[in-house]
């Protein structure tokens, strides 16, 4: 394997894994390094896919005791019963807007002038949640309702628009609508299991084609390396948020957009014909 495509891999991988989770959004990420590598065309949307799925994957594999709890549960305990539906009322927005408009946002917004923006605005929204006074009613995931579900599922879809982070959206919208942060950023990666499974099937339908026999190595590389970090940055997350607000990642995001919009406009970097 060629040893430039080896490293594309691994610095892909590693950059999916650390940011998938984090509220800084990992697709605006991976839209800026990728371009930066030169590493795009039929290749980088079939590996895109195998990467997402291994960052998720690897948050099954750290939520596996709750989520066979919740499974053997399922036919005899109402909270069980209760924690699967406002995964799904949480899920549906995401659903039915993806497969009306992904195309239409992948086409127009995937460049990294629009990321920039996003995850300026965003960053700026992340501070004002965070200084807000905080009103709580739902201390863990177990102890929401449909409600909260339905509407932390709608902020979800602000994160169709690249740069903005399906974490960061459903994380501040819990905080918002009462969650602590605890239980915000739980169900935050509870969310992205049927989130991004099921994108990760529907666009590995779509896509089915570009997946060669020949690429399986390079693949290989991405997917591993974005499972070890995606655990990584999990765990770290939690453990963060203990003791800390969101405040850091929203200046990370402010300062990040800057950078990318302070290159585009003194031409330091030609984003122009840049494409995720």
């Amino acid at each position: 394997m060629d040893f430039w495509v080896n490293a594309q891999a691994m610095i892909l991988g590693i950059v999916e894994g650390l940011t998938e989770f984090l509220p800084i959004s990992s697709t605006g990420h991976q839209i800026i390094v990728a371009d930066l590598l030169g590493f795009g065309g039929e290749r980088a949307i079939a590996f895109n896919i195998i990467i997402q799925l291994a960052a998720i994957l690897a948050v099954v594999w750290e939520y596996r005791g709750k989520i066979l709890d919740v499974t053997l549960g399922l036919p005899r305990e109402r909270q069980a019963q209760r924690f699967t539906a406002n995964l799904l009322i949480a899920f549906c927005p995401a659903l039915v807007l993806g497969v009306l408009f992904a195309d239409l946002i992948h086409e127009y917004l995937f460049n990294p002038i629009t990321v920039a923006a996003a995850l300026l605005v965003g960053g700026v929204i992340m501070l004002w949640a965070e200084r807000r006074q905080h009103r709580v009613h739902t201390e863990t995931v177990d102890d929401m309702n449909w409600t909260s579900a339905l509407k932390i599922g709608f902020a979800q879809c602000l994160a169709m628009i690249p740069g903005t982070s399906r974490s960061g959206a459903t994380i501040i919208g819990g905080l918002l609508f009462g969650l602590s942060r605890k239980a915000a950023t739980e169900f935050s990666f509870f969310l992205a299991m049927p989130t991004m499974v099921g994108a990760a099937v529907y666009s590995g339908y779509k896509y089915r084609e570009l997946f060669q026999p020949e690429d399986l190595p390079v693949f290989a590389v991405g997917f591993v390396t974005s499972f070890i970090f995606a655990m990584i940055a999990v765990r770290g997350l939690l453990k963060f948020i203990g003791s800390h607000s969101y405040a850091a990642f929203a200046w990370y995001r402010i300062g990040f957009g800057i950078l990318i919009l302070l290159t585009w406009q003194f031409g330091w970097i030609d984003w122009s014909t840049a494409q995720g």
